[in-house]
């Protein structure tokens, strides 16, 4: 092997070693939902990072006298990739229940960008619906949801911003400004819409800015979100963990 071949390998060899190795984790995530203080809804998900791939399952769905005002559930599904804290999601599923109503809705990834999508029953285009082909780099809210609440380093706490497509909407989740709070972290948070929705939508608000609320595991080796609290159009609203 000439000079030139042993240096290009020790090249390859040492950015090899400097690759950051992804840590696996486990993650169960449940939270109560809360509307004025009083429990609407629970918010459950179940994810796991393993080497460089992901899955996440989760349910959202009413209890209490909101579920018997209204039954609202939606169960998730997404899996893909994760590699330098970004996901990837290669496929996503979700079934919704809104009282006697029921949808389903599927997206698959390719490269990063959706190539299929497709809703069940049939859903005709509408003239706000952005185009899936122009979503790459997006990721489904599940795996959205799962990147905010998912436990993280302390250096990790509140850096995060991500693009969501649901199948026809985009909108966008950032974290920022960490302050310490005792030993854990306070965050400003802001969903926002971006295209996709009505004017309606749009023209009723498109920020909705949130105080997300780490706090150590209780191993203290690293943080967990324990709260997010936000003004909702139907008042005061928060996820607190159970």
């Amino acid at each position: 092997m000439n000079l030139s071949s042993r240096l290009l390998t020790t090249l390859v060899i040492l950015g090899a070693l400097s690759q950051p190795v992804t840590a696996d984790q486990t993650d169960h995530i449940a939270f109560d939902v809360l509307l004025k203080g009083i429990k609407a809804g629970e918010l459950v998900i179940d994810g796991k990072i393993q080497g460089n791939r992901y899955g996440v399952i989760g349910v959202m769905q009413t209890t209490g006298l909101a579920a018997a005002l209204k039954k609202i559930r939606y169960d998730a599904s997404a899996d893909g990739t994760f590699s330098r804290g970004v996901f990837r999601p290669r496929s996503t599923k979700i079934s919704a229940r809104r009282g006697e109503s029921r949808s389903k809705n599927a997206v698959i990834y390719k490269g990063g960008v959706p190539a299929s999508v497709i809703h069940e029953p049939p859903r005709a285009p509408r003239p706000n619906d952005v185009d899936p082909a122009k979503q790459g780099g997006t990721i489904d809210p599940l795996t959205a949801l799962y990147a905010v609440l998912r436990d993280v380093d302390r250096d990790e706490a509140c850096k995060l911003k991500v693009v969501m497509f649901d199948g026809t909407k985009r909108s966008q989740v950032a974290l920022s400004t960490p302050q310490a709070a005792g030993d854990g972290v306070i965050c400003a948070g802001e969903y926002r819409r971006l295209a996709g929705f009505s004017d309606k939508d749009m023209a009723e608000k498109t920020r909705f800015p949130f105080t997300l609320t780490y706090a150590p595991t209780p191993d203290g080796q690293r943080l967990q979100v324990v709260e997010i609290s936000t003004d909702t159009i139907l008042g005061k609203g928060r996820l607190k963990r159970r």
